[in-house]
């Protein structure tokens, strides 16, 4: 379920200090109810590597999880691939154009402590490099010609006695050509990405659940 942005922006999250210049784009509720302290359980049904164990471990003895976009429709990994081949084209994935060259780590604006905390798991084929890992939430970035972008998840209270995960996506387009990207993209994303990456994360929550 989308949420409003101030189910992101009105809590006390950390990468608030990271990101004053970044849009947040989206905001989601996950289906994933739990008890408290079930972070790292939604790291691994995301799709992260190590962040339980081992990627798409379902628990001690589980079935293994699906990943994003392996795991998505078929339109959505046709989607997939054509945005990768069109950047190969374009030029917007080349080197020089993300972290380290065109764009400057948020690393790089950490403060003390949090350069002390763990930067949390890897994110399979998403193309996201982790920042850091919290309690409560875990946050990582990619950059490319067009955009700098962070994803956010969290693990928040459901208001009925339990706890969900919560997914947030900031931005920071680069120019004109950037924010052309994101408009262009944003029908695709709500139509297919988003059904199909809410659901895989709801069956891979399941699983681990029965594991």
């Amino acid at each position: 379920m989308r949420l409003p942005l101030a189910a992101h922006t009105d809590q006390p999250w950390r990468i608030h200090e990271l990101t004053p210049d970044f849009t947040v784009e989206d905001v989601w509720a996950l289906p994933t109810p739990g008890g408290p302290g079930e972070l790292p359980r939604l790291l691994t049904a995301f799709g992260a590597e190590g962040a339980d164990g081992a990627r798409g471990a379902g628990g001690p003895g589980g079935d293994a999880e699906e990943g994003f976009p392996a795991g998505a429709p078929l339109i959505v990994r046709f989607l997939w691939e054509a945005r990768w081949k069109l950047g190969r084209v374009f030029g917007w994935d080349d080197e020089g154009g993300g972290l380290g060259g065109r764009v400057q780590t948020l690393r790089d604006r950490f403060p003390d402590d949090l350069r002390a905390v763990p930067a949390g798991p890897e994110m399979g084929k998403l193309p996201f490099e982790p920042l850091y890992l919290l309690d409560d939430e875990w946050a990582a970035e990619m950059a490319n010609r067009t955009v700098h972008g962070v994803l956010h998840l969290s693990w928040v209270p459901d208001g009925a006695g339990g706890y969900r995960g919560q997914m947030a996506v900031l931005v920071k387009p680069n120019g004109r050509r950037g924010a052309a990207y994101m408009a262009a993209i944003k029908p695709f994303r709500y139509l297919f990405v988003y059904p199909a990456l809410l659901g895989l994360i709801g069956r891979n929550w399941r699983a681990g659940a029965a594991a």
